[in-house]
C-alpha cells in the first residue's frame, strides 16, 4: 500500500499495488488413525457418519468449491499414520481421480505418536516444483487424535509452504488430552507455515461444523486477515441491532 497527495486539500489517499494471487497446489494429509473412525452426529433424522466418512464428504465440498473459484488449483492426497505416506501423488484438477483417491482412505489398526517431520519434508519438495510453476504450496492436515500429541523436526529457518489444521477430536476426560494435542497443533503450524494458516478445531462431533471449517479454508493464503480477526459466521445476535430483539419466529442460530 502506498500513499498518494489528493490536489489541493494536502490529504493522503492509499491505493492497493495490484499483486499477482498464486494458483494452489493443495495438498491434503488426513489422519487414519483408528480414532477417525468415531461417529459424528449428522442431525436428528440422519444417519451416523464415522469421523473419515465426514471427512472425505468434506474435502469433496472444498474442491468443488475451490474449483468454481478458479479451476486451475490442484490437489494431491496423503495419508498420517506413525508417519506420511502417499495416496495420489500427482496434483491434479480432476474431481473424479479425487474421489478414487478415496479409495485408498481407511483406518489403520494402531498408530501411536504421529511424526510429521515426513510430511514436512515432502511439502518442503512439493513446494519447489510448485514455485518453479509460479504457483504456490499449501498442506491442510486433518487430525483426529484426542490424547497422541504430533511430533516433528524440522529448521526453523525453512518456511516455503503454508499449512492449516482441522483438529477433530473427543471432549476432554482422564483419557485424553485435547488440549495439550491442540498446543503442539499450534506449535507446529507456526513453526513452519509460510503465509497465515489456520488452526480450526472441534470436539462437538457435528458434521455440520466440519463442514463450515473446510468452507472458511477456501480463503487463499495471500490475501488472508489474521485469524483473530476471523469472526465468520456470526451469530444472527451478533448482527441485530442493539435494542432489537429477535421476534418469535426467529431461527435460533447455534454457535455450532
Amino acid at each position: 500500500m502506498e500513499g498518494v497527495e489528493g490536489e489541493g486539500s494536502g490529504a493522503m489517499r492509499y491505493t492497493l499495488r495490484p499483486e499477482r494471487v498464486s494458483n494452489e497446489d493443495i495438498l491434503f494429509c488426513v489422519d487414519v488413525d483408528p480414532e477417525c473412525m468415531s461417529e459424528m452426529k449428522t442431525g436428528p433424522n440422519g444417519r451416523p457418519f464415522t469421523r473419515l466418512d465426514s471427512i472425505k464428504q468434506a474435502i469433496l465440498l472444498f474442491i468443488n468449491a475451490k474449483l468454481t473459484i478458479n479451476p486451475e488449483h490442484r490437489f494431491a492426497f496423503s495419508v498420517l499414520a506413525k508417519s506420511v505416506s502417499w495416496i495420489r501423488k500427482e496434483f491434479s484438477s480432476d474431481v473424479e481421480s479425487a474421489k478414487a483417491a478415496f479409495r485408498g482412505l481407511y483406518p489403520t489398526s494402531s498408530s501411536g505418536h504421529a511424526d510429521l517431520t515426513t510430511l514436512f519434508r515432502i511439502a518442503a519438495h512439493e513446494a519447489k516444483k510448485s514455485r518453479a510453476q509460479k504457483r504456490i504450496l499449501r498442506v491442510i492436515l486433518i487430525y483426529c487424535r484426542s490424547s497422541l500429541q504430533p511430533q516433528h523436526q524440522w529448521p526453523v529457518n525453512q518456511k516455503i509452504f503454508t499449512m492449516d489444521v482441522v483438529y477433530l477430536h473427543d471432549k476432554p476426560g482422564p483419557d485424553n488430552c485435547p488440549q495439550l494435542v491442540y498446543d503442539k497443533l499450534v506449535e507446529a503450524l507456526e513453526h513452519v507455515t509460510e503465509f497465515e494458516g489456520y488452526i480450526l478445531e472441534s470436539g462437538q462431533g457435528l458434521s455440520r461444523t466440519l463442514f463450515r471449517h473446510m468452507c472458511m479454508l477456501l480463503s487463499h493464503p495471500q490475501q488472508r486477515c489474521s485469524q483473530d480477526y476471523l469472526d465468520i459466521p456470526k451469530s444472527l445476535a451478533k448482527r441485530l441491532p442493539a435494542d432489537s430483539a429477535p421476534g418469535d419466529d426467529s431461527i435460533p442460530v447455534s454457535s455450532q
